[in-house]
C-alpha cells in the first residue's frame, strides 16, 4: 500500500459523510483507518481490535476513540471496514450486516465457500452493501486496459513480494494471488460471462512458513484461454505484472507503477507489411486503497452494488481453494507434505 496517499478528489455537492468504524487494525486495518481519517466522504468514528495496544496505537494517530465492545461501536456507525483475521471475516461481517450495517471486508473474503455464502446471504437478506477488498480492481493501469479487452488467449501474471509475517495464517494462493485471480477473472468477464475453468494444475511450496508461501497455478477456460499465475512472498524482489495476448495485440500491465505497454499489429495494406504500434497508457497516480474505500462509501450513500461483492469475490476465492487442493494433490504424489 501506498504510505504517501494521493489526495482523494472531493466529494459530489451534498454528499453527507458516511459514519464508519474498523474492526481489526492490523497492517490492512491500520491503512483503512488512515484512508478513512483523510476522506471528505467519511468520518471515522472509532477503532475495535482484540489487541488493545494495536488498538490504541490506530486510534491515537487520527484522534478518534478506541472501543472495547464491538457492539457499542456497530451501534454508533453506518458503515465498516472488516479487517480481522480471515477465519473471522464470516461472524464479524455477518453479525454488522444483521445490524443493518454496510461492510466491506478485506480479500480474501472467508476461508471456506460455505462462510462466503453465508455473508452473501446475510448481505442479501439485509439488504446492506457487502464489498470485498480487491483493491487492484481500482488500480488505475487495470482501469486503463480494461476497454482495450477483446478476447484473452493467454495471461502471464507474476506477483512476488519479500516475505513479511503478516497475513501467514493463509498461504500465498489467499495472501497474494488472488488479486491476480480476480483481476484474470474480471478482464475474462468484460465482453459476456466469463468462461469455466476446464483444467487447473498448481505446485507450491512452503518454505518460511507452514503453509504455501510460493506457488505456479496454470488453468485453462473453456473458452480456450490459459492463464499462468506465480506468486511468491519469500522472493528477493517485489514484482506486480500482467501480461495479456489477444489477437492482434499484446498487453504488459505494471501494477505498481500503475502503467500499461501496448504493441498492436496494424496492417499497412496489400503492398506494405504490417507495423507494430506502440503505445504507453498513463493516468493520473492513484492510492488504490483511497480510491475503493472511496467507491464503498459511494455505494453506502447511493445504495448501488458495489464494484466487487460476494459474487465476484467467491470465485475468485473458488479458484485459489481448488488450486489449493491441486497442491496439496501434487505434494502428496511427490511424497511432500504440506503445513496446515
Amino acid at each position: 500500500m501506498n504510505p504517501e496517499p494521493i489526495t482523494p478528489a472531493p466529494p459530489p455537492s451534498g454528499f453527507v459523510p458516511v459514519r464508519v468504524g474498523v474492526f481489526g487494525c492490523g497492517s490492512f486495518g491500520r491503512h483503512h483507518a488512515r484512508v478513512y481519517a483523510q476522506s471528505p466522504r467519511a468520518h471515522l468514528v472509532g477503532i475495535h481490535d482484540r489487541d488493545p495496544a494495536a488498538a490504541r496505537a490506530t486510534a491515537a494517530a487520527h484522534g478518534v476513540p478506541v472501543f472495547d465492545d464491538p457492539a457499542r461501536l456497530a451501534a454508533a456507525i453506518e458503515a465498516a471496514s472488516v479487517a480481522v483475521p480471515t477465519a473471522f471475516h464470516a461472524p464479524v461481517a455477518i453479525e454488522l450486516l444483521g445490524q443493518g450495517k454496510d461492510v466491506l471486508v478485506e480479500k480474501p473474503i472467508a476461508p471456506t465457500i460455505a462462510d462466503a455464502n453465508a455473508m452473501r446471504q446475510a448481505a442479501e437478506q439485509s439488504g446492506r452493501i457487502l464489498q470485498v477488498g480487491h483493491l487492484e480492481r481500482f488500480n488505475p493501469a487495470v482501469r486503463l486496459v480494461r476497454p482495450r479487452i477483446t478476447q484473452p488467449l493467454f495471461f502471464e501474471v507474476h506477483r512476488l513480494s519479500l516475505f513479511s509475517p503478516r497475513s501467514l495464517d493463509v498461504d500465498v494462493l489467499l495472501d497474494l494471488m488472488i488479486h491476480d485471480l480476480d483481476i484474470v477473472l474480471a478482464f475474462l468477464a468484460v465482453n459476456g460471462p466469463a468462461p469455466e475453468i476446464e483444467d487447473l494444475r498448481a505446485v507450491g511450496l512452503p518454505v518460511l512458513s507452514r503453509k504455501a508461501d510460493i506457488a505456479n497455478v496454470r488453468v485453462e477456460f473453456t473458452s480456450g484461454c490459459v492463464a499462468n499465475f506465480t506468486a511468491s512472498r519469500v522472493s528477493t524482489e517485489k514484482v506486480r505484472k500482467l501480461r495479456l495476448f489477444q489477437p492482434g495485440e499484446y498487453i504488459s500491465l505494471d501494477y505498481s507503477r500503475q502503467d500499461a505497454h501496448v504493441f498492436r499489429l496494424e496492417g499497412r495494406g496489400p503492398e506494405a507489411p504490417p507495423a507494430v504500434l506502440p503505445a504507453h497508457l498513463t493516468a493520473a497516480p492513484v492510492e488504490p486503497l483511497a480510491a475503493e474505500l472511496d467507491s464503498f462509501l459511494a455505494s453506502v450513500r447511493s445504495r448501488q452494488a458495489p464494484e466487487c461483492g460476494a459474487a465476484q469475490a467467491s470465485a475468485a476465492l473458488a479458484t485459489a481453494l481448488r488450486a489449493g487442493h491441486a497442491i496439496v494433490r501434487h505434494a502428496r504424489r511427490l511424497g511432500l507434505r504440506q503445513g496446515a
